[in-house]
Formats: structure tokens, C-alpha cells, sequence
């Protein structure tokens, strides 16, 4: 990758994690029988952001993403990201094993 285009290219796995979220936000949003100007509403964005959060979009800031769970009574799902840090543990016990 040259050095114009670092930070220009989400690699595919992420992208892909991005679109499973977009989809289970826009399941919600269906299963509450919100529509989404209704969220946009709640959130204070505009209706474009949230279809763009639904399509996963990587240009859409993390604190957007929040904001639209919030929006959904979801907010609590942010405190899952990274709870379970199982390589984290690894490598601290492996680090507690030396000692």
C-alpha cells in the first residue's frame, strides 16, 4: 500500500463487520416499527446519515453510530466492544506466569 492511499482502504473484514452492523441497526429500527426519519429525529441527524449508518458506512463517525443506538434505546451495546479481550488475557497471564 503507498503511502497516499494508507488510512483510504478499510480492509474487507472490517468493511464486512461494518455492513452486519448496519444490517442488525436497521432490523431494529424495523422490529421497534420506527421509521427512519423517526430515528434521525432522535438522534439530531439528518435521514441520508442514518441510511448510511444502516449500509455500514465507514465514513460515518463512531460518535454518529452511537448517537443512532441511543436513538433505538441501544446505547448499552457499546459497552460489549472489546469487553471480552481474550488475547489481552493471554498475554497478561502468560506475563504472570514468567514473573
Amino acid at each position: 500500500m503507498g503511502k497516499n492511499t494508507f488510512g483510504k482502504v478499510m480492509p474487507r473484514a472490517l468493511a464486512q463487520y461494518l455492513s452486519v452492523m448496519g444490517e442488525q441497526i436497521k432490523l431494529a429500527r424495523k422490529r421497534r416499527h420506527l421509521s427512519m426519519q423517526d430515528v434521525a429525529d432522535r438522534a439530531t441527524v439528518t435521514r441520508l446519515t442514518v441510511s448510511k449508518v444502516e449500509h455500514g458506512d465507514q465514513t460515518v463517525s463512531m460518535g454518529i453510530y452511537a448517537r443512532v443506538l441511543f436513538a433505538l434505546n441501544l446505547e448499552k451495546d457499546l459497552l460489549q466492544l472489546a469487553a471480552d479481550d481474550a488475547l489481552g488475557r493471554q498475554i497478561q497471564d502468560a506475563e504472570l506466569l514468567r514473573k
